[in-house]
């Protein structure tokens, strides 16, 4: 069954075919998500709504999730049908601490109320510049070491990330209905807010086009959260087993090391020569590699694809 705390549906997104399909492989695959695009075309309306397509966390994640909690007094918050996974969106007015965690008695921050779960994190440019270098270890890890004089508290932030922004400060870069007043100067230093380093460990960045009027009017409904995460229930059934299966405590594609994307997303020379052509015409870091290949295992699951294919 689902929860009943749901009172929004990803039927209710008119167009945005393109965006709804990055955010169910990005939800199948546990990867972290970007979307970009002017106000009005739906970012914050999908983000919402990327709950209603979560899978129930496991009994293991579940308890995980409530001690995480019950650290930080909270153990209360998680109520509803189902083991429901946790979403937080911080307010980008929020603290390193608050983030992070800490404080004179070390408790959670949002990152690891998050675990298992998902961080919600809109308009992130406008977050302190301090707050965004702070999460990229984290990301990196699943793990969280906050120190303070009471001593040391190392807590779980394994959790997908899901940000949304502007293209530019005032929001119209691109967008056809609206002119963008910003200067190419101030649209730099909007973008450089978030460091390379960091968008290095957003698997998945997609544009969010203004939605057309044309859709907006369109009667059909679209395709509902639970045919959706239906879908996502299967491939991450697939993920699981093929991880179970070789003794590795990861639990999705997006938790693959190095070593676990040369194992299990093997390309054929041809697709492997595909790849290494994009990366030069687009100079793609080395860890843009890997975020290729993992993404495109994601695609190939979700199409019950043993291999790695061209269109993948």
């Amino acid at each position: 069954g689902r929860p009943s705390s749901f009172d929004i549906d990803f039927s209710d997104v008119k167009g945005q075919v393109q965006l709804k399909r990055s955010v169910e492989v990005a939800v199948a695959g546990g990867h972290n998500l970007i979307i970009m695009g002017p106000p009005g075309s739906g970012k914050s309306m999908i983000a919402k709504r990327i709950p209603t397509i979560l899978p129930f966390a496991s009994r293991e994640e579940y308890l995980e999730i409530l001690n995480v909690f019950s650290i930080g007094g909270l153990s209360s918050n998680l109520q509803g049908v189902g083991m429901v996974r946790p979403i937080r969106s911080p307010h980008h007015t929020i603290s390193d601490v608050g983030l992070l965690g800490g404080g004179t008695k070390p408790g959670p921050g949002e990152i690891s109320l998050a675990h298992h779960g998902v961080l919600f994190m809109d308009e992130l440019p406008e977050f302190k510049r301090s707050a965004l270098e702070v999460l990229r270890q984290p990301l990196e890890d699943g793990t969280v070491t906050i120190s303070r004089s009471a001593g040391k508290i190392t807590l779980p932030c394994k959790f997908m990330l899901v940000a949304a922004m502007n293209p530019c400060p005032c929001g119209y870069l691109g967008d056809a209905s609206h002119t963008c007043r910003c200067s190419i100067p101030q649209i730099q230093k909007y973008r450089n807010k978030i460091s390379g380093p960091l968008m290095d460990r957003i698997d998945i960045q997609v544009d969010a086009p203004a939605v057309r009027i044309s859709d907006l009017k369109a009667k059909a409904k679209g395709e509902t959260s639970d045919t959706i995460r239906m879908r996502v229930v299967r491939c991450r059934e697939i993920q699981i087993n093929r991880f179970k299966e070789g003794k590795t405590n990861c639990m999705n594609n997006a938790q693959m090391s190095e070593s676990l994307v040369s194992k299990y997303c093997k390309l054929t020379s041809q697709n492997e020569e595909l790849l290494t052509n994009a990366m030069n015409q687009l100079s793609l870091s080395a860890r843009a590699y890997g975020r290729i290949l993992k993404v495109s295992r994601t695609i190939a699951d979700m199409e019950n694809s043993k291999d790695i294919k061209e269109d993948h």
